[in-house]
Parts: C-alpha cells; structure tokens; sequence
C-alpha cells in the first residue's frame, strides 16, 4: 500500500502526514510537494523510509509520474485565488491519478456546498463532479470553516475593552480545527474502506458571537459581553453569509474516534 498526499507542506497536509505516522509504516506514505524545501515532518518521514516526491498541479506528466504506484491519493484543493485555475489544477491531478492507475482518490472538499454554483464553493463541487466522472473509487471529505476566521474578530481588543462588537445577525459557527481535521483525515486514509463515501467534517455543534464572549471573559478575568453594531464592516462577515456555518454533523467525531476539540480550546493560539 502506498499513500501520496499533496499540498504536504500546507499546515492541513503537515498534519496528516504527523497523524499517519503514528498509524501506519512511513514506508507507505509519500509525500507531495511543490518544491524541497521540507519542515522538520517530512524530515522525519524520510528519515523513517518515506517517500518526497515534487508534484506539480500545472502539469499533468510531472502529476502522472508522482502518482505512478500509488494506491490512494489524498488530493488537498489547490490554495490558488483564482477558482478558475484551481479547478483547472484539480483536474490535471485528478486525470493524471487515473492515467497512473491510482485506485482510490480522496479529495479536500467544503462542508456542506450550496445548491447554486455561482456560490464560494463551487469549485468543490465542480471538482467532486470530475472525481464523481473519473470513476475511480473516491472519498470526499468535506472540510467545514477553519476556526481560523476568528482571528479577524479582534479577541484581543475584546479582552482589553471588555466587549466583543459584531454586525447584528444570528450568527452561528460549525468551526473546525486543523488537527481535528488531520486527525480524521488521516485516520480514514490508514484505514480500509470508506469507498463512495462523502463526509461533512463540520462540528457536531454550533456555537454563537454569545458563547464566544463567555469563553473570553474566561480567558480575561473579567467580564466580556456581546455587542451588536450595524457599523461593523469586514470582509469575513459577507463571506461567512455565503457559506453554510450553520449545519452540524457527526462524522468528524466518528471519524477521529473522539470528541472535536472545545471552542476554548480552538481559540488559544489565537490569543498569544
């Protein structure tokens, strides 16, 4: 069994890598990047017998030569801002895997995609959609929102003021952490089965601008309150109303065999 995974410098790919070595021999796994120049994960993959191969999602003979004797691929979406070029690049990877004779293709989707595809997610679906036509076996794992976004809300001047000042709206997170994620992701790939499968690996509980004020005033020592104030501009607010924050769902947790990670918990490395 050999498992290539892309994007493997990436903060999501670096993860899965650390979690599969903890599961599987590193003679299994290879690792895809763009260029050498590696974090002290891959070093210690190689160092255990893995494998570093370049990948390029430009070109599809540098992609059917990196996936040559690979069973699973773990595709992670492509961070380029033009949706346009990432589908492109997706695609080239996703035919190279299947001219190699790649089995099974996992992709990095977005949880819950919306019906139109005008919409911020639309390149996952076009993209679940050549998977789908490519037919070779396939698992999408439907990330949900980063928690990330919360470092844009200002915490730091909300535990200096005491207030925590949002646009009105019933705003509510299915927020996920990268290691959960990594630790999900990584156990479906060291696994068998899950073969056309398609999982939402959002929280399996929403949490609300309110709650996040109560788990500051933890981490402040005083009280921080929630205000709304339709003055309020940000980019992220008109982002978030384009995605679904809103759905819940099991599968993370069942998938990582434990309970996702608290919204306190989420939030720490964004108050140091």
């Amino acid at each position: 069994m050999s498992i290539l995974i892309t994007g493997a410098t990436g903060q999501l790919g670096n993860l899965i890598i650390a979690n599969l070595l903890t599961k599987i021999p590193a003679t299994e796994i290879i690792a895809g990047v763009r260029n050498l120049s590696m974090p002290s994960t891959l070093e210690a993959l190689k160092d255990q017998g893995g494998e570093v191969r370049c990948i390029d999602y430009d070109n599809p003979e540098i992609c059917q030569k990196t996936c040559t004797g690979v069973n699973k691929l773990l595709l992670i979406s492509s961070s380029h801002t033009d949706d346009t070029v990432r589908l492109t690049q997706h695609t080239n990877v996703i035919h190279a895997a299947k001219e190699a004779g790649v089995e099974h293709i996992l992709y990095t989707s977005f949880a819950f995609p919306q019906t139109d595809l005008k919409d911020s997610s639309s390149v996952h679906r076009l993209t679940e959609k050549v998977i789908f036509d490519s037919g070779m076996k396939y698992t999408i794992l439907r990330s949900g929102l980063y928690i990330d976004f919360v470092n844009v809300l200002g915490l730091h001047e909300a535990i200096q003021s005491g207030v925590l000042t949002t646009p009105a709206g019933d705003w509510r997170f299915n927020a996920v952490t990268r290691s959960d994620l990594a630790r999900a992701i990584a156990n479906v790939l060291a696994e068998k089965g899950h073969e056309q499968r398609i999982y939402e690996l959002a929280a399996p509980q929403t949490w609300n601008f309110a709650d996040l004020a109560e788990v500051l005033t933890e981490f402040a020592g005083k009280t921080v309150i929630h205000s709304e104030n339709v003055s309020v501009q940000h980019w992220i607010y008109p982002f978030l109303s384009s995605i679904d924050t809103v759905s819940t769902s099991q599968d993370l947790e069942l998938l990582m065999g434990q309970p996702v990670t608290s919204l306190k918990e989420s939030i720490v490395p964004f108050l140091n």
